[in-house]
């Protein structure tokens, strides 16, 4: 079953579902700055554009298209799209 999300007045929408029972979103980030809290560990991939992302007490990184990050468990990070709208893989890393 697929569960449309929309976050930051409709500027990161996503659409999750399961994968070889893991759950997994994929969804598109417009330019701007976010900041998500996580409960489960996660993996982030680019799967067009570019995104920054700045973990928890880290420093921003740039991510190119077919890059990837991961974010610990409950934890949280900071996001921007940058120079355009940026679309990604969530996968959630167990648990």
């Amino acid at each position: 079953m697929l569960k449309h999300n929309t976050y930051f007045d409709g500027r990161v929408q996503s659409l999750g579902f399961e994968r070889n029972a893991l759950k997994a979103t994929v969804g598109v980030i417009a330019p701007g700055e976010y900041h998500f809290n996580t409960g489960a560990a996660e993996r982030m991939t680019v799967v067009s554009g570019e995104l920054r992302a700045r973990l928890k007490d880290g420093a921003w990184q740039t991510y190119a298209q077919g890059s990837s990050f991961e974010i610990p468990a409950n934890s949280g990070f900071d996001v921007q799209a940058v120079g355009g709208p940026a679309a990604y893989l969530c996968e959630f890393l167990g648990g």
